[in-house]
């Protein structure tokens, strides 16, 4: 059979159709965000752009599962996460929210590649930037001021998670929720009220008349 091959026009303008369907990556979150610690040449970052993936998940979704092995770190480019864990008797104990541009995982399980304590599920739809182990690792040796960066992004979480306990110490329910709601007004608006009741340690039932008792303040 005679094989008519297509005029060059009709080719090229195929290739562009194609193009023009495909979907473009939005890294700019990300690359601001490690500017600010850290100064990347436009090779390091174009190097750094070859080691990352891009993952959505759907409402709903975990990013990782208690008892799995966390193989990534995510950066949040769009939604709203939680980091939980469950009880021997079911129940939900949340210890961390993330929104767009923060970082989440089960920083113990991906540092040491051992089973997960901790629960991400997406409260939204979401989109994420994510840096495997591995490719993380050979990240640190070809661009060996990520690795300053990281240990940045670490130390951070971990002065956060101290004064968090301090916090559930020291302050009331009522002012660890008014410390909340004013630190984190977005996460706020966003996330059900039983989540945050659930943050902060109470039942959702006592949240709601915190809540009543503030307005009544007003």
């Amino acid at each position: 059979m005679l094989r008519i091959s297509s005029p060059p026009q009709i080719i090229a303008e195929t290739v562009r159709h194609k193009l023009k369907k495909q979907p473009t990556l939005n890294n700019k979150p990300l690359i601001e965000y490690i500017s600010r610690y850290v100064n990347l040449t436009q090779d390091e970052i174009n190097l750094l752009l070859e080691y990352i993936t891009h993952r959505k998940y759907l409402k709903g979704q975990y990013v990782i599962q208690q008892g799995d092995i966390c193989r990534f770190e995510s950066f949040v480019i769009k939604g709203c996460l939680k980091t939980f864990y469950v009880d021997n008797e079911g129940q939900e104990h949340v210890v961390l929210f993330a929104i767009e541009n923060w970082w989440t995982a089960d920083l113990g399980s991906f540092l040491t590649q051992k089973p997960a304590d901790y629960n991400v599920q997406c409260i939204e739809n979401t989109e994420v930037i994510q840096f495997s182990f591995d490719k993380l690792e050979l990240l640190y040796q070809k661009i060996p001021k990520l690795e300053r960066f990281f240990r940045i992004i670490i130390q951070k979480a971990f002065v956060a998670s101290e004064k968090r306990i301090i916090r559930n110490f020291s302050l009331s329910a009522k002012e660890r929720y008014i410390e909340f709601k004013n630190t984190y007004p977005q996460i706020e608006q966003r996330v059900p009220q039983y989540l945050i009741a659930s943050y902060l340690g109470i039942t959702k039932e006592f949240l709601s008349k915190i809540r009543g008792q503030i307005i009544a303040e007003q």
